[in-house]
């Protein structure tokens, strides 16, 4: 039988016996450096952190003390983090450490050539056969064997994760015990020239699963063999089509008690091509549904109208709450007639695209088209020249004046908004010894951007422009913020951006009319939808407010929602009924923590707590307001797009194109934050339950009553 801890004594000590004495004469095992040999026996130890006693097992259970490694003794709860994940390291290190005494390093990797073959199975290979896999699982005990013989710790530990990926905090400690700098130099030089030679773009190293797979694979240790073109086409991406799957599903089931919204995201090319992508929203998260290209049905209402109704199909019309689109005139056409088919949801259009609209369209007006021009001369001649971008960054302690925002003119009017921050730097910069004494102040366009700069017109341009577009900027900062659903908010946003106008215009009609006559006519013919009129009533937030009033509209797009999302008549007279319960703050809804979460807790949340007495009324408030009315924006690969929605395909190329967009932007949604249970999906799905606990001890105490919906 081969003891464990030989596994272990080959590794270099890079830590010796205290002055003490605690460690055993000749100890070379770092693992002495944390315990205390107890009346001088190996097999009695004393961790030095939490005191514990380890009886039998000697060092090697003391490291996995130490590793937190559960089966054979209790992790060590008051280990620091570095010693952790040291050990950790150590105890995986050394079993290849075990592997090259016994065969040496060129054998150890021959022993896994039947492995690394069963990794590179073809595309097609997507089941194994029976003896395939019996195969394979001779193959992992052979070699287990070749490890531990016979020891039952052995086998408790394959069961885990035999190599322990380092953790993020640790990571300085782990490099500096187990990598030198020139071995880490390599390991770049050897990333960098994959990237370069596959012509990977360099925001590759952005993505969250970049360094995710540097771990893994430096957690395996050297010999890994990287998977095959065959494997990354085959059997992999269906691994990874059914593990988002998963998560699509589990999404899908909270669908039917939040509802969700569909979100069309029309991308074009410098080409002309068009691509749609299809999200589905819910508080839980955002889930990418598939794309269809859709340059040669853009201009037809019918076509489009198809499309939409095969997505309705596939997500499900009863989880519909709202359908969101652009405002193109035929997808405009296509959403109403696709709400009027239906019946039970509603169109509505991207509240970006209209924020984005509206500034479009006070920009073409003469006085902000001029400004505009002289602002991007500016950000265009600083940012075309390296000397006086440097010079710039000096006088704006490093900052940049150019900001990007979710569309194209809210960045615009974002960064006329920032030049207006700098303006005591720029003019500093464009009237300071530096500039006067360099070249650029002699050229043509130096002299006509110092000449901007330094004239007062322009900055009484730039502070009128921000009376109008800094309220709308603050709406579309609030559609863009991923908190919380943004339905309940965006009516009373839009309201108060039109008051800040005025106020910013001294009450002046006839300065300000010209702006808010053209944020009304977007607002009322593209922009409003019942729901947003609705929301608005139900958000807690907004309706206890003493400032809060109420008006025709308000009321009409309530009931147009109590009709349209409710269609069972009794349903309808039962909430119309209970909503009065809501208006003057009685039952559930008077307690003081109601009254708190008012404003602490997203709205539908506050209704899942606050309002199990009515759940019909609790039922449709939870839909409402758990919706968006804004479409994400998702970068989009259009080599890959191109490659999905090309007519030369075969149709088994076609599916695995298809399986790859859909893994593509699942993961890039994943990466971004906008899925799978954000911090504020987590404390409603903590909430939710305790909804759920509420809701079955009512039913248990009033025996039959079916009229309590539990939260999914």
């Amino acid at each position: 039988m081969v003891e464990t801890r030989e596994f272990f004594d080959a590794f270099p000590a890079n830590q010796h016996k205290d002055d003490q004495g605690t460690a055993p004469p000749r100890a070379t095992d770092p693992g002495w450096a944390h315990g205390i040999m107890v009346n001088g026996g190996r097999q009695k130890i004393k961790c030095k952190y939490c005191h514990k006693v380890i009886l039998g097992g000697g060092i090697s259970r003391l490291k996995q003390h130490l590793a937190g490694e559960r089966g054979n003794v209790a992790p060590c709860e008051e280990v620091p983090e570095d010693v952790k994940v040291q050990i950790q390291q150590h105890l995986g290190f050394k079993v290849l450490e075990k592997l090259k005494r016994q065969r040496g390093l060129k054998s150890s990797k021959n022993s896994l050539v039947p492995y690394y073959q069963d990794r590179e199975g073809g595309a097609d290979d997507v089941q194994r056969s029976p003896k395939a896999a019996s195969a394979r699982g001779i193959s992992r005990k052979r070699r287990g064997k070749e490890i531990d013989e016979g020891t039952s710790y052995k086998k408790k530990r394959h069961k885990k994760q035999l190599f322990p990926t380092a953790t993020p905090v640790a990571q300085a400690s782990i490099h500096n015990s187990f990598a030198s700098q020139e071995s880490m130099d390599q390991a770049d030089m050897a990333v960098a020239r994959f990237m370069y030679e596959a012509g990977v773009p360099f925001s590759a190293a952005n993505s969250y699963y970049f360094q995710q797979m540097a771990d893994a694979i430096a957690a395996v240790g050297p010999g890994y063999k990287m998977p095959s073109y065959h494997s990354l086409r085959g059997k992999l991406l269906n691994r990874s089509v059914q593990d988002v799957g998963g998560l699509c599903e589990e999404l899908r089931r909270s669908w039917e008690v939040t509802g969700c919204s569909v979100m069309v995201d029309r991308c074009t090319d410098r080409t002309g091509h068009t691509v749609l992508n299809f999200y589905v929203y819910c508080p839980k998260g955002t889930v990418f549904l598939r794309s269809a290209y859709a340059s040669e049905i853009a201009n037809s209402t019918e076509a489009l109208l198809s499309l939409f109704v095969s997505v309705v199909q596939e997500v499900g019309p009863k989880n519909i709450v709202n359908f969101v689109t652009d405002t193109t005139p035929t997808y405009k056409a296509a959403g109403k007639l696709l709400m009027d088919r239906y019946k039970t949801f509603f169109w509505s259009a991207c509240g970006a695209h209209c924020i984005d609209l509206m500034l479009e369209e006070i920009g073409k007006r003469d006085e902000v088209k001029e400004l505009l021009a002289k602002a991007k001369r500016i950000t265009q001649f600083i940012y075309n020249n390296t000397w006086v971008l440097n010079l710039m960054r000096k006088r704006t302690g490093g900052r940049d004046i150019v900001q990007l925002a979710i569309t194209r003119f809210a960045s615009n009017f974002l960064t006329l908004q920032s030049i207006a921050s700098f303006k005591g730097a720029l003019h500093q910069m464009f009237t300071s010894a530096s500039w006067m004494q360099s070249t650029f102040s002699k050229q043509r366009a130096g002299v006509e951007v110092a000449e901007i700069v330094v004239d007062p017109t322009f900055w009484s341009m730039c502070d009128l422009a921000l009376k109008f577009s800094k309220p709308l900027l603050a709406v579309l900062h609030l559609i863009d913020c991923e908190e919380r659903p943004s339905v309940g908010y965006i009516y009373d946003a839009m309201e108060k951006a039109k008051k800040s106008i005025i106020l910013a215009f001294d009450d002046k009609e006839s300065d300000y009319s010209p702006y808010l006559k053209i944020i009304d006519c977007i607002w009322k013919e593209e922009f409003h939808s019942p729901l947003h009129a609705a929301a608005y009533y139900l958000n807690p937030s907004i309706f206890y407010n003493p400032s809060f009033s109420t008006n025709k509209v308000i009321q009409k797009g309530l009931l147009d929602c109590i009709e349209s999302l409710e269609p069972n008549l009794s349903t309808q007279v039962m909430i119309t009924s209970h909503i009065n319960y809501y208006e003057e703050a009685a039952g559930d809804f008077s307690r003081p923590v109601a009254l708190r979460g008012r404003e602490s807790l997203a709205p539908a949340t506050w209704w899942s707590l606050y309002a199990a007495d009515y759940p019909d009324l609790q039922r449709l408030a939870v839909r409402i307001l758990s919706q968006t009315c804004s479409v994400i924006r998702c970068e989009t690969s259009w080599s890959m797009s191109e490659r999905v929605h090309s007519k030369q395909r075969n149709r088994l190329e076609h599916q695995r194109l298809n399986d790859l967009i859909f893994v593509h932007y699942n993961l890039r949604l994943q990466e971004n934050g906008k899925c799978w249970f954000g911090v504020d999906s987590k404390s409603l799905e903590i909430l939710v339950e305790v909804v759920n606990e509420r809701v079955e001890g009512m039913v248990q105490e009033k025996g039959s009553r079916t009229d309590v919906v539990p939260l999914g």
